[in-house]
């Protein structure tokens, strides 16, 4: 028997670590696409049920579904990243929306209004129930399994590349920004400080970012090539993420769920 301290581990052979661990909370466990199906289940009921009940169910669930599966602190960070888009649909409602006349007060030529406002509030709160719907799956999914599942579920091998090329594109580009960086700053490029320097050390950057996303693309084609992308014939998985009886029972509700929505709105019952 191995000793504990020679026992090879996930990262001694390069693999991440949810190859050997097994996933923790019973949300991380679902198949990629049954999270896919309840996200569109969220997405649904956030946009087509009227008022705040929506929002305010789908983002309580995505609350309790993140502290559930340990990730509450990355959907934070998403919602803090859309905070910019939050802000101008804030301001573009509250002074912009046609037909409000209700004002709260009079800003020189402009006018706030209460209308605008509660319909500024309601649409940031749509929009964050979507990008946390979004960006819960896919914090909780390792990409791997993403792909594996949909090439198992018939996607073709263009269709996979293209969606695991979008998945990756922002992490990897960050990632790049990072090396980058750091290569500059040993180089004695000066990135801190006020904020006019940080500025001007970005520019410097552009080029390298570019240029080695270029060069990603010539390595990963070749990569491709070699491996057969364009041959005749169906893939052969050696791993698919599981898929049991839960799963199904969760996509058939799911898509239960969005028929009855959408169903209730067309008929009235709610909006």
């Amino acid at each position: 028997m191995t000793p504990p301290s020679l026992a090879p581990t996930a990262a001694g052979f390069g693999l991440p670590d949810y190859v050997t661990r097994r996933p923790s909370g019973f949300y991380r466990s679902l198949n990629p696409a049954t999270k896919l199906a309840v996200a569109a289940l969220e997405v649904v009921a956030a946009f087509t049920i009227s008022g705040w009940l929506g929002p305010a169910l789908v983002l309580a669930t995505l609350a309790a579904t993140a502290a559930g599966s340990r990730t509450l602190r990355g959907l934070m960070v998403v919602g803090l990243a859309a905070l910019p888009l939050v802000v101008s649909i804030m301001v573009v409602n509250l002074f912009l929306l046609p037909g409000a006349s209700d004002p709260i007060a009079h800003v020189g030529p402009l006018a706030p209004t209460w209308s605008g406002l509660r319909f500024g509030l309601l649409t940031a709160a749509r929009l964050l129930a979507f990008s946390s719907a979004v960006a819960l799956a896919y914090l909780t999914t390792p990409v791997d399994d993403l792909l594996a599942d949909m090439s198992r579920r018939g996607l073709g091998r263009r269709g996979v590349f293209v969606v695991g090329a979008a998945v990756q594109m922002v992490p990897r580009t960050i990632e790049r920004v990072g090396e980058i960086m750091d290569a500059q700053r040993a180089r004695g490029m000066d990135t801190e400080g006020r904020i006019w320097r940080r500025a001007r050390g970005v520019v410097p950057l552009a080029a390298p970012v570019v240029f080695g996303a270029l060069a990603e693309v010539e390595e990963r084609t070749m990569a491709l090539e070699s491996r057969a992308f364009t041959a005749p014939g169906r893939q052969t998985l050696l791993r698919t993420p599981p898929d049991r009886t839960i799963d199904s029972v969760l996509r058939w509700l799911a898509l239960a769920g969005v028929l009855a929505i959408v169903a209730l709105r067309l008929t009235g019952r709610i909006g």
